[in-house]
């Protein structure tokens, strides 16, 4: 897809002393009473065609035009001259146009909305002279920007399943909606566009992919669209890439060989912030993906740093939070995206080189919750190995913070909610190569697990019956390896929701592996009976039930996973194969899996196991095992199986001993964890 051009209009400033210089007159009649104009008087006032429009439909009217986020239109002179003292204010206190870092710290940025000192001038003065029109045929015409998909036609557009109704007044809505995306092969995404859907009430929005389902099972359970509360941990950033949206923004498309990897059953999942407008609002989001053919050559990392473990007294003025990282690996820094709530005021990003030099990466002096964007660098920053990346940001919990939400302040810790706080600095970086990307992958990982697990404990202080966030601990505690906390942290999670599958199938998983195979034996049952279609539960009881000597209740469940999911190789392996008694290489049990074979000897099932049938002098490699085979009842132990044809006897029984070797001990799927980028 190519990207429509979009107009680009220079300002132009009048400057008086050259007009004055070539013999000029004056735009505006000198006063009763006064001399002669002189090069020592003030410059001639701006005027609307010459130097305010410019500004006006370069910084305003992306979002100040029809169908867009602005309360009202800033198109033509009329629209500006009746807010003339209000463009002046707004513009002179930096509230508008809303870009929010500060300049000389990190940067230039790619779509930079600030103004110049010149420019807010430039208002001002207008305003003061009674906003002049000026010649009208000296003026640009406004942009152009046509309804529709700015990006163009999309490939695949995913909308909300249903309006979901904003109330009439009342606070901000946070509300997340999934939306599935109906492809049915893997595609490369080279630029997403998000259309709200209602300006008005629309003011910002997070997306992220979720490819497991469960965001689904929490749409599910909320009756209205979509559902409140935090993001599953399931849902996250694709491949290293931000995806958000805030007015006006729009992200370019991705440069060649920068695409992202969409697989088949993804979800988008819209975290999406609304407001009020004083009667009740109807809004139904749209994501329109544009696809090239051009496979990822470099694959992004997104970095996180921050503190979860945030716990604010009511009162303090000055409350501050601080993280680093030392990259072992050189990489660029594509762009930065700060997080915080309510109660931040400062946030502080940079980064101190090998040689000890220390340069900003962003600085936002006056911190909004109401305006977070993603800021991408004009030129990417090399930051080489052994350079410290690191954020401090500070909170004000006091009275005298107007955008403390609470009256009066109370104790604050972190958590999801927006009434709660966060402190995160996410950083886009791009390593030289994929080997460096692994590197780095590997030594951040274990510390962002480690803060996400402090995160979640102090949620848990505070709500400590929710078994939602015992569950979703549990499993950072066993991505880390902690299986103890991570067994306690379950068990107390199905305490609380014994009807959670997936509780119920990882709590399994870990006991079976630590060797308890009758509870886990329990577990798994209660899985597979609270989601009979879920592939892993199946495969894991019928494993479990092979590694207890119950082969016949096991080749049922193994039969099932494989017909769940045709790609569960642990199930396919778990299945003991029949001889190849008529030579074609395929196995030969007539019907289901917990069918008998037709007999005991035969060839190996080369073409079922996936091996070669033959060994190294050429002679087909024979399979037989004891008469349990053949039983279509009891099979109370797995079957003596050896190789029986002569020639190299000791390296065919190692063939066989290796093929078979999982019939002595379960091999178990690996237990569903998050997956964290």
């Amino acid at each position: 897809m190519r990207r429509r051009s979009r107009r680009r209009v220079r300002a132009r400033v009048a400057f008086a002393a050259t007009l004055v210089a070539c013999g000029a007159a004056s735009i505006h009649a000198a006063p009763p009473g006064a001399g002669p104009a002189t090069a020592a008087q003030e410059p001639a006032a701006p005027t609307f065609a010459d130097d305010v429009a410019p500004l006006v439909f370069r910084h305003c009217a992306p979002c100040h035009r029809p169908g867009e986020a602005g309360p009202f239109p800033l198109l033509t002179y009329e629209d500006a001259r009746r807010r003339a003292r209000q463009i002046a204010e707004v513009t002179a206190s930096r509230f508008m146009p809303p870009w929010k870092p500060e300049p000389g710290f990190g940067g230039p940025f790619i779509g930079s909305r600030r103004l110049s000192d010149g420019d807010v001038a430039i208002f001002r003065r207008w305003a003061e002279s009674g906003a002049p029109a000026g010649d009208p045929s000296r003026m640009a015409p406004p942009p152009d920007r046509p309804e529709g998909w700015r990006l163009g036609a999309p490939d695949v557009v995913v909308t909300m399943p249903e309006p979901y109704t904003v109330p009439a007044d009342g606070p901000d809505t946070f509300r997340n909606f999934v939306l599935p995306i109906p492809i049915d092969r893997p595609a490369f995404v080279a630029g997403v566009e998000f259309r709200p859907g209602n300006a008005r009430v629309a003011h910002h929005a997070n997306l992220r992919l979720d490819r497991t389902r469960s965001s689904r099972r929490l749409d599910e359970q909320d009756p209205a669209p979509g559902y409140e509360g935090p993001l599953s941990p399931r849902a996250h950033y694709p491949d290293g890439h931000f995806l958000g949206w805030t007015p006006g923004q729009l992200p370019p498309l991705a440069e060649p060989g920068m695409a992202w990897r969409l697989e088949p059953g993804s979800d988008f999942v819209i975290q999406l912030h609304m407001q009020s407008t004083g009667r009740p609002e109807s809004i139904r989001a749209s994501v329109g993906l544009y696809f090239t053919d051009d496979p990822p050559l470099r694959t992004p990392m997104m970095m996180r740093l921050g503190r979860q473990s945030i716990d604010i007294p009511p009162g303090e003025r000055r409350y501050v939070i601080r993280d680093r990282f030392t990259l072992p690996v050189g990489a660029e820094l594509i762009g930065v995206q700060p997080h915080a709530h309510f109660r931040a005021t400062r946030i502080d990003g940079f980064a101190t080189f090998p040689d000890g030099r220390t340069e900003p990466l962003i600085r936002i002096s006056d911190w909004d919750f109401n305006w977070q964007d993603v800021y991408r660098y004009r030129t990417r920053p090399f930051l080489p190995a052994g350079t410290t990346v690191a954020m401090e940001y500070v909170y004000d919990n006091s009275a005298d913070n107007p955008r403390n939400p609470d009256h009066p302040p109370r104790r604050v810790r972190f958590g999801q909610f927006s009434n709660d706080e966060m402190g995160d600095l996410w950083l886009q970086l791009l390593p030289r190569s994929e080997a460096d990307r692994r590197t780095l992958v590997q030594a951040f990982m274990p510390k962002v697990i480690n803060e996400d697990i402090v995160g979640y404990e102090s949620m848990l202080a505070a709500d400590p019956d929710d078994a939602v966030l015992h569950r979703d601990v549990a499993t950072l505690y066993m991505t880390a390896g902690r299986t103890a906390a991570a067994v306690r942290r379950y068990r107390r999670s199905l305490e609380l929701d014994p009807m959670s599958a997936t509780a119920h199938y990882n709590l399994a998983t870990l006991l079976a592996a630590g060797g308890a195979l009758d509870e886990a034996l329990r577990h798994f049952r209660r899985a597979v009976a609270l989601r009979p279609g879920h592939a892993a539960a199946h495969n894991n009881l019928g494993a479990v039930l092979k590694a207890l000597g119950r082969l016949a209740e096991a080749a049922p469940h193994f039969e099932r996973a494989v017909a769940l999911d045709e790609g569960n190789a642990a199930a396919h392996g778990n299945r003991l194969p029949c001889p190849d008694v008529d030579g074609d290489g395929a196995e030969d049990r007539p019907g289901s899996a917990a069918a008998p074979c037709r007999g005991v000897e035969g060839d190996l099932p080369r073409a079922t196991l996936g091996v070669p049938g033959r060994d190294g002098w050429g002679r087909p490699l024979r399979y037989r095992g004891n008469d349990a085979l053949t039983r279509p009842e009891g099979m109370p132990r797995p079957p003596n199986t050896r190789a029986v044809t002569s020639g190299s006897a000791s390296w065919r029984r190692a063939w066989l001993t290796a093929i078979l070797a999982n019939c002595r001990a379960p091999a178990l799927a690996t237990a569903v964890a998050p997956k964290l980028t």
